[in-house]
């Protein structure tokens, strides 16, 4: 083969890998996967988390997009579980090429995911996953692409201490928990610290697993102990059932729980004298609550609960980000969030050495049949 064959077959194949350089399609979209339990034991938890993220990316394509680009959809049902979160970050990262995640809900299976897009480079935001492990390594360092929009355990402990012992006057508290769930017994154990360096007494504590439905025997110790208040930090489901089995047990104190009481299929007959830490109330005057609570009953007719108000933060933090960073590289993207200020419904969001967003909490009391406001507890 001579030297001048050599030459132009060299330039041929230059040619060719132009030419196929050229011809690779830009992204017209930009992917943004949504993470939420669309099914399994909190299904309105992700119905809420969905409607309140894609509300938040019809706005931005009506605006014209990020960089350029309209923002699309991902959207995965995550269970509130390990694994089949594990299995949907999996499948929207190497699959469907997505760099960005807003989800999930639950801690349990936010940690796992957080894993995951640590360890690949991809820039996480869960709206409502509230366990400190969820941005923090087994060692305390930070998971350097992982955020919240949500306060975390041990500030809603506190607030939920806090507002017993100062504005109901409790001295005793009796706590209730599943043990195997991260958020729960998050909660419960801050409270519990809480409530005790402020002077109060833990009379009993009882555990109970995500599969029991008869909640009898530990009532009846709650009966004998007769605390002041019950701190119950569980979601709706676990709520509904324990709060009406109280009722019939004639069990008068107060329940306390955490945003995990939040849902349209809490049962606010048996839950009524209860009251739960939240990240916003839909009567709160100011004018951004306000039109999103307009534009997101104009978008699915109904009130926005806290689960859709947080993923309509957390995706709005996320495009933001994306947008200051000015690039399609989630490296870059993550410096821009960590260093964000937004003005979010849930309040104006900056970010601690944690990711854990800085602001504040709401106290809410089910009564009559309504979930009123009652306080905020800053920081």
């Amino acid at each position: 083969m001579s030297k001048r064959f050599l030459f132009i077959i060299s330039i041929l194949i230059v040619f060719s890998l132009t030419l196929g350089a050229c011809a690779q399609p830009k992204p017209t979209t930009l992917k943004v996967a949504i993470l939420a339990p669309l099914s399994g034991a909190v299904p309105t938890f992700g119905v809420s988390t969905r409607d309140g993220a894609l509300l938040a990316i019809k706005e931005w394509n009506a605006k014209g997009g990020v960089l350029g680009r309209q923002v699309e959809a991902v959207v995965e049902d995550s269970q509130c579980e390990a694994d089949p979160a594990v299995n949907a970050a999996n499948k929207v990262i190497n699959q469907d090429g997505v760099k960005y995640i807003v989800g999930e809900v639950c801690s349990k299976a936010s940690i796992p995911v957080s894993e995951i897009a640590e360890e690949k480079g991809i820039v996480q935001i869960s709206p409502t996953s509230t366990n400190p492990n969820v941005t923090l390594k087994a060692d305390g360092s930070t998971k350097q692409y992982v955020f919240r929009a949500c306060f975390i355990d041990p500030f809603q402990g506190l607030v939920g201490a806090s507002f017993a012992i100062n504005e109901l006057g409790a001295k005793t508290a009796f706590i209730i928990l599943d043990q195997g769930n991260d958020y729960v017994r998050g909660l419960a154990e801050n409270f519990e610290q809480a409530f005790t360096e402020k002077g109060g007494q833990i009379v009993g504590k009882e555990t109970y697993t995500s599969q029991d439905t008869d909640f009898s025997a530990i009532l009846a110790k709650v009966a004998e102990a007769k605390p002041d208040v019950v701190y119950l930090p569980d979601y709706y489901n676990i709520v509904n059932l324990v709060t009406a089995q109280a009722k019939e047990k004639g069990i008068t104190a107060p329940f306390l729980g955490g945003d995990g009481w939040d849902s349209a299929e809490l049962d606010r007959a048996a839950a009524d004298g209860g009251y739960f830490t939240n990240h916003y109330s839909e009567q709160d005057t100011r004018e951004i609550v306000q039109q999103w609570v307009k534009n997101y009953q104009a978008e699915y007719g109904s009130v926005p609960d806290a689960l859709a108000t947080l993923a309509y933060d957390a995706m709005n933090l996320l495009l933001a980000a994306i947008q200051n960073a000015g690039v399609d590289d989630p490296a870059k993207v993550k410096d821009a969030m960590a260093s964000i200020k937004w003005e979010a419904v849930s309040g104006t969001i900056t970010f601690d050495q944690y990711h854990n967003p800085i602001k504040s909490a709401v106290i809410l009391q089910v009564k009559d049949g309504q979930v009123k406001y009652v306080t905020t507890v800053a920081p």
